[in-house]
């Protein structure tokens, strides 16, 4: 425990909640995406579908786990974190916040009248994509406060929001 702590530059025991929220957001997905892939095979029952779906929450979560690794090494320098724990609670910021943002845009389509049923995928996929932007910015520097990041989010979203021409938005805000 104490060569893991040292490699992930945890000072203090409650800084380990970082990596263990990682690992079980990794088997959480893997299971997610086990549970589908398992889905595309309606033949199979019983415990084949239990010891399978093991299997792959397990291989799928350490596949995530490694490419969340690789993403740490290849980030490492262009993201400034006090300690590498933060990577950890910045990724699983990134990923609360994808996911809350698809799914409230689900009500705001609706209330707007607009659902994936009914409405042309050249009209509903858009406008969403429009919705989601800013719900998704909100969202960010929300969830960034809540993880601890809040500096790193609000200058990432600053960040985008630059990016894409629409700066002038926030620079009366600094």
């Amino acid at each position: 425990m104490q060569k893991f702590k040292k490699r992930w530059e945890i000072s203090k025991n409650w800084q380990l909640i970082h990596p263990f929220l990682g690992i079980l957001a990794a088997l959480f997905s893997g299971y997610f995406l086990g549970k589908r892939i398992i889905g595309l095979f309606p033949d199979l029952e019983g415990y084949i579908v239990i010891i399978l779906l093991g299997i792959l929450s397990v291989s799928l979560g350490y596949l995530f786990i490694c490419i969340s690794l690789w993403c740490f090494k290849k980030l490492e320098n262009k993201w400034l974190v006090n300690y590498r724990g933060e990577f950890i609670a910045i990724f699983l910021c990134f990923a609360v916040t994808g996911s809350s943002a698809g799914r409230l845009s689900d009500p705001i389509m609706s209330l707007l009248g607009l659902y994936k049923e009914t409405t042309p995928g050249l009209i509903y996929w858009p406008i969403r994509i429009l919705i989601i932007f800013p719900v998704y910015q909100v969202l960010l520097v929300l969830f960034g406060w809540v993880f601890g990041q809040y500096t790193f989010f609000k200058a990432f979203a600053s960040k985008m929001i630059s990016h894409i021409g629409l700066g002038f938005l926030i620079s009366k805000y600094k």
